[in-house]
């Protein structure tokens, strides 16, 4: 079997006026990613999915030109079940050779951001094929799963003090949640009225109700610090990303200095920045994006570092289909994971780009038993959404 043409798009889908929220990112007015597609020389698809954008909107026109014209054209001819080396043929670049024989990384200057953004959608296209040839989900191919569903946290909430309880419990309503995130940070201006709308959150949904928060790197330290004790009371399940994921001694001091369990790693790349994670002590709850970390390859290893230190994984998985599937099967054949992520803001990208839904039932996301990551991309909704040029 051999890789026969690779091509991605931005797709950016409109989202409706009334569907929109607005953050530290901005109205969300639109639902963006790279979205790859691999053939084989026998007919297999795979699909895969970068994001070099935190938030639901970016810009991948750079995104989609590497993979187009830099990455795609060395992927053509391999064998797609290399999975392996094709990653780390990508990651080392000139020097792969080097680094194969001598057993250890050389990476390519640049192996950050944008980059790792391609290698992330490569390797869960090809992880999908993989599955797809032997026709078994992707989870039987990294070890089996522990549990056929995962629990998971209805994650949104943006409303004010006045309305967030309501908010959330909306959302409780729609999927029988046990658990509810909402947004804090710069959004809200300064920490106390942050902590104001998760005393009232706390409030509407009592005590049964896992409850937590994310600041999105927007703190300071004596701010997150600050948040951190003012919302003592209100039994957060974690503080996720209170400061910029850069300022990793500054996450371990708000970490030292709080009750509240810190969860955070959506921005980072690589088992090598979860590894300075974990020796800084700077979170509990490790949480790599698959369209960015380096795909389920790179999300295995950061796994490992996590149940090698105690730790626990819980993906982020504000994301497309592809990267979203492909976070419950790493989930469900890690021993760290213990919950997923599930988007209550307006995710065409999840929910219209394939023809499967997601199999939601009280507070529990099934983890799907068809082959290969376990969707069908609409073609047709992918090229309706692409952005010409």
């Amino acid at each position: 079997m051999k890789i026969r043409s690779v091509q991605a798009w931005w797709v950016s889908v409109p989202i409706a006026a009334a569907n929109q929220h607005r953050s530290d990112f901005g109205q969300i007015a639109t639902f963006d990613a790279a979205i790859l597609r691999i053939e084989t020389d026998d007919g297999i698809v795979g699909w895969g999915e970068g994001k070099n954008a935190a938030g639901s909107a970016g810009t991948y026109g750079a995104l989609v030109h590497m993979l187009n014209h830099e990455v795609g054209p060395h992927l053509v001819g391999r064998d797609p079940r290399d999975i392996s080396d094709i990653w780390d043929t990508l990651y080392n670049g000139v020097r792969h050779h080097s680094a194969k024989l001598s057993g250890h990384a050389m990476p390519q200057l640049s192996r950050r951001g944008i980059s790792m953004a391609a290698i992330s959608a490569v390797d869960l296209a090809l992880w999908d094929i993989l599955g797809k040839s032997l026709n078994v989900p992707v989870w039987r191919l990294l070890g089996g799963r522990k549990t056929d569903r995962m629990k998971a946290y209805a994650s949104g909430g943006w409303a004010n003090a006045d309305e967030i309880g309501e908010q959330l419990l909306g959302y409780i309503a729609k999927g029988g949640f046990k658990a509810v995130k909402m947004r804090v940070g710069a959004m809200d201006g300064a920490p106390h009225i942050s902590a104001r709308r998760v005393k009232a959150a706390r409030e509407a949904l009592g005590a049964d109700i896992d409850l937590m928060v994310d600041a999105h790197g927007t703190y300071t330290v004596a701010d997150a610090k600050r948040f951190a004790k003012l919302s003592e009371e209100s039994n957060l399940a974690w503080f996720e990303e209170p400061v910029v994921g850069d300022d990793k001694a500054g996450m371990a001091e708000v970490r030292a200095a709080s009750i509240v369990p810190i969860a955070a790693g959506e921005s980072e790349t690589t088992r090598f920045d979860f590894r300075d994670m974990a020796v800084a002590k700077s979170a509990d709850i490790f949480q790599p994006d698959l369209a960015f970390c380096g795909g389920i390859t790179e999300a295995m290893r950061i796994s490992a570092i996590a149940s090698a230190f105690n730790l626990r994984l819980a993906p982020h998985l504000w994301a497309g289909a592809p990267a979203f599937y492909a976070g419950l099967h790493v989930c469900a054949a890690s021993p760290a994971s213990f919950i997923v992520e599930y988007s209550l803001g307006a995710n065409p990208m999840l929910h219209d780009l394939v023809e499967e839904d997601v199999d939601l039932k009280d507070g529990a996301v099934a983890i799907p038993d068809r082959p290969g990551l376990g969707v069908t991309v609409s073609e047709s909704f992918l090229k309706a959404h692409a952005m010409k040029g």
